[in-house]
């Protein structure tokens, strides 16, 4: 196994250094020259900038003081976004780049090629017509000399041009991947975006219908999403007037110790039947225990493998799976096992995963995050391999499954065709 982690480390490592040398050969190799000030500041941030990825995540691993933790995280993660989106735009590049160099190389040779128009500028040069081969006057015999049938040197490539070619594919790759990146932290900074379902609901009396849940998960508090981000979130969640909050999952990453001032805001929720929380994956990494005991200080309601009955209909909720190292692993019986089924149900659950167990005690609808939708694109590909559902509304059997995206963001606070989200999602009485 140990061998293993290593394969596959150094094997990382590689495809992350050779990443990098494509990165530099391409963005500064060919667009600079030798010795130039900025060959040497490119090729410096070349080596800075990785360094400080690993910094980021190793320091929220190793008991580094938070506000180290901060100066690290902003360039080291934004790093990652931006190497990803550098690399893509740049192999993109590299089918435009043998296009534009044909192009150019047509265009001068047309220059080359037209015609010069001689009729109003200096007189033209009478140019004699060969001469019949016939005997000198010196008695002898002339030979025109043979025309000359040597071919042309083949063209010779323009270095300009080569660096012409060169800086205009590096400089709109350079603008395509560094604004995708810009455009993703707007839209992560700016904070979630309310959406709307109506989910139709087997057992929910018509006194329940239209009971409106506000769900969000993955909020992610931690050296970069801070107080300022909850605060966009709870304002956000609020304005919806929900007659409940669902906190599912991944809320931070760090210790109460760091982060409790940033999830302070969290007390202000309004709901007229509370606002209840179940653990995430992160949670594990951060000390869940302790952020159960938080949350329930900011006035939340953990449920940790519970249920309660809420205006109808039962509400219950289980543990991340990742908990199960901790021995405080999801537990659907003590949940779900005793209940009456003919109510209806709703189950908080991290991750899409488990909703095999979710239709195995009859669930009616399971809300979960986790996704982040992919987050990055082309992430949602690999996270379709992992789960599920990467986003939005499915249906396993009779049991329906709600998926968000989130309302932060995991390492670089980037977004990329994976918008964030809160969602308030409305319960609909089949009666009704």
């Amino acid at each position: 196994m140990v061998v293993v982690f290593v394969l596959v480390a150094v094997a990382v490592l590689a495809l992350l250094a050779g990443v990098h040398r494509y990165v530099w050969r391409r963005l500064i190799g060919d667009t600079t020259a030798k010795g130039s000030l900025a060959r040497r500041v490119g090729t410096v941030a070349a080596f800075v900038l990785p360094l400080l990825t690993v910094g980021a995540f190793v320091s929220s691993r190793s008991g580094v003081p938070f506000p180290v933790q901060q100066v690290l995280a902003w360039p080291g993660y934004l790093w990652l976004a931006a190497l990803l989106y550098l690399t893509l735009a740049l192999l993109v590049g590299e089918a435009v780049r043998p296009l534009l160099r044909r192009f150019l190389a047509r265009r001068a040779g047309a220059r080359q090629a037209a015609p010069v128009d001689v009729s109003a500028g200096a007189p033209a040069v009478q140019v004699p017509a060969a001469a019949e081969p016939g005997p000198a006057t010196d008695g002898s015999t002339r030979t025109d000399p043979a025309p000359d049938t040597e071919a042309p040197a083949p063209p010779v490539a323009d270095p300009s041009r080569r660096l012409f070619v060169a800086r205009a594919v590096g400089g709109a790759a350079a603008l395509a991947g560094l604004g995708t990146v810009g455009l993703g932290t707007y839209g992560v900074l700016r904070g979630p975006r309310t959406k709307r379902i109506t989910v139709r609901l087997a057992g929910l009396p018509r006194s329940a219908h239209g009971f409106r849940i506000a769900m969000v998960s993955d909020i992610h508090l931690g050296p970069i999403l801070g107080r300022a981000h909850t605060r966009r979130v709870v304002d956000a969640i609020n304005a919806t007037s929900p007659d409940l909050v669902a906190v599912v999952g991944d809320l931070v990453d760090g210790s109460v110790a760091d982060l409790g001032p940033a999830a302070e805001p969290l007390a202000g929720l309004e709901a007229r039947h509370g606002s209840y929380f179940v653990t995430g994956n992160h949670e594990y990494f951060s000390g869940a225990a302790e952020w159960v005991d938080h949350v329930r200080e900011l006035g939340l309601h953990p449920l940790e493998n519970a249920r309660v009955e809420i205006a109808g209909f039962d509400l219950a909720g289980v543990n991340d799976v990742a908990g199960e190292s901790e021995g405080q692993g999801p537990d659907f019986a003590r949940a779900l096992g005793d209940r009456d089924r003919g109510r209806a149900s709703v189950l908080l659950a991290h991750q899409p995963v488990v909703i095999d167990d979710a239709v195995e005690y009859g669930v009616g609808l399971q809300l979960s995050g986790h996704t982040h939708g992919g987050q990055l694109w082309p992430g949602n590909l690999v996270a379709e391999l992992a789960n599920p559902t990467v986003a939005g509304y499915e249906r396993y059997g009779d049991t329906q499954l709600y998926v968000s995206r989130g309302a932060g963001a995991w390492g670089p606070p980037v977004r990329v065709g994976a918008p964030s989200d809160i969602t308030v999602v409305e319960l609909a009485s089949p009666q009704a």
